[in-house]
């Protein structure tokens, strides 16, 4: 039985437990013998995006923030399928090729209905 060609998995799973695990050993040491752990006032304060918390952490967020972040996701995985049709655009043909263009064409149609009602605008 030769193992030979599952050696580049071996070292794959090896390096991958390595790169995991390493770290997380060298900050245990780290942090135990240098002492890092040792809480005080300042590393004990909310602290947030770079400025002081100023308000309770349950606010109520703008419905906006939410409806950019559905948009943006939501374009970002339609954009996503044409990584795929251009690697096969040769093989897929005209076929392909135009029912990608009628897919463009409404995610298009679906951008332009978005900043006509103002759902990108942010005040």
């Amino acid at each position: 039985m030769n193992l030979e060609p599952y050696l580049p998995v071996l070292l794959f799973i090896l390096v991958g437990i390595g790169v995991g695990v390493v770290p997380q050993l060298l900050g245990f040491v780290l942090s135990s013998s240098v002492g890092f752990d040792k809480p005080d006032a300042a590393k004990n304060s909310p602290y947030e995006c770079g400025f002081e918390a100023f308000e309770d952490a349950r606010m109520k967020f703008d419905v906006r923030y939410y409806l950019v972040a559905i948009l943006f996701i939501l374009f970002d995985l339609e954009i996503a399928f044409l990584f795929p049709w251009a690697v096969a655009l040769k093989e897929i043909g005209p076929v392909g090729f135009w029912s990608m263009m009628v897919f463009l064409a409404i995610l298009v149609v679906g951008f332009i209905y978005e900043w006509k009602k103002g759902a990108l605008d942010w005040e």
